[in-house]
């Protein structure tokens, strides 16, 4: 059975070509700066696990699980970034397996996004139900929530999968580079896809803007603390844009494909490398820049943890 991915075929060739010094400022360029997000995430994700202060508080945990979510995507990500660099092709059930954890990831972040408006709202709007409504208890049943909604997304794409006839196929080698884009096989496949991520972040979109007008609302009440109001309101702002940026990352294939019909070969590569830092790594290190770095809580226990670590390395390699 034939494939319907000339476009995509068309990237792999170009990364074909690609010189060695090419791919080895691609794989530089891109691995170095990962790296260091990576690491700045797994600080920070040390750090919400290390004081009973961020364990015990709903924001903080909600926040564990973005961070851990997008911690995640980053490293899968990178991973079929440098596979494609390095030309390395892999079989079907093998690239299957990795982008359905990569699309697990990607689900549970605009989800999440949707419950931490949903309780800066409710801190605003409603501050003496606040302890009531936002628990420990209910903010895991929220996570369980996010996770088992992720997951039965992917379980129905693995099902559209599985109808795909594999056995016509002489080898289950791939004859394209691994992606997302490459395992959607099949129109309905497509059609799902396309359905789901329009649903959900139109959702999400919908949940952050109402929750913004209500905290405005709420604002210009004269019960409501004018402090706490700006600043769930300027949080929700940055709801909003880590939402847009998590969208760029969904349309980064199908991008690509439209523009190697209209760039030139030389061009392309270098577009290629810009998009997915700009598309891909910028909205997964964007977290912990806005949330671990902005926060008054964490930061000075962020920066205690980085300080500690890089004496620590610096005894290590001097000795």
């Amino acid at each position: 059975m034939s494939y319907g991915y000339h476009p995509r075929s068309n990237i792999s060739v170009l990364l074909d070509n690609a010189g060695l010094l090419e791919r080895m400022i691609t794989f530089t360029l891109c691995t170095i700066p990962s790296c260091v997000f990576l690491f700045i995430n797994g600080t920070i994700l040390f750090t919400l696990r290390s004081k009973s202060v961020f364990c015990d508080t709903c924001r903080y945990i909600l926040l564990f699980n973005l961070l851990l979510a997008d911690t995640a995507q980053l490293a899968v990500c990178q991973v079929l970034f440098l596979l494609s660099v390095c030309r390395i092709r892999l079989t079907y059930p093998v690239c299957g397996t990795i982008t359905v954890f990569a699309n697990l990831t990607t689900v549970i972040s605009p989800l999440t996004l949707m419950v931490m408006s949903l309780e800066q709202y409710v801190a605003v709007c409603f501050p003496l139900r606040h302890a009531i409504i936002v628990t420990i208890r209910n903010t895991r049943l929220a996570i369980i929530a996010v996770w088992t909604l992720s997951s039965l997304h992917n379980i129905f794409r693995v099902i559209l999968l599985l109808d795909f006839p594999f056995e016509d196929l002489d080898s289950l080698l791939m004859k394209d580079l691994c992606s997302e884009l490459t395992m959607l096989l099949g129109s309905r496949s497509k059609v799902y896809d396309n359905g789901f991520t329009g649903f959900l972040f139109v959702s999400a979109a919908m949940v952050i803007i109402s929750s913004y007008i209500g905290v405005i609302i709420a604002a210009r009440s004269a019960s409501t603390g004018k402090a706490s109001a700006l600043k769930a309101r300027n949080t929700l702002m940055l709801h909003l844009v880590q939402l847009c940026l998590s969208l760029s990352s969904t349309i980064y294939n199908p991008m690509l494909v439209a523009l190697i019909k209209i760039v030139q070969s030389e061009g392309f590569l270098r577009l290629y490398r810009f998009l997915y830092v700009l598309m891909i790594l910028f909205p997964r290190c964007l977290s912990s820049l806005i949330y671990g770095l902005r926060d008054h809580t964490i930061r000075p226990v962020l920066l205690a943890h980085v300080g500690c670590q890089l004496k620590l390395k610096a005894v290590v390699g001097s000795s």
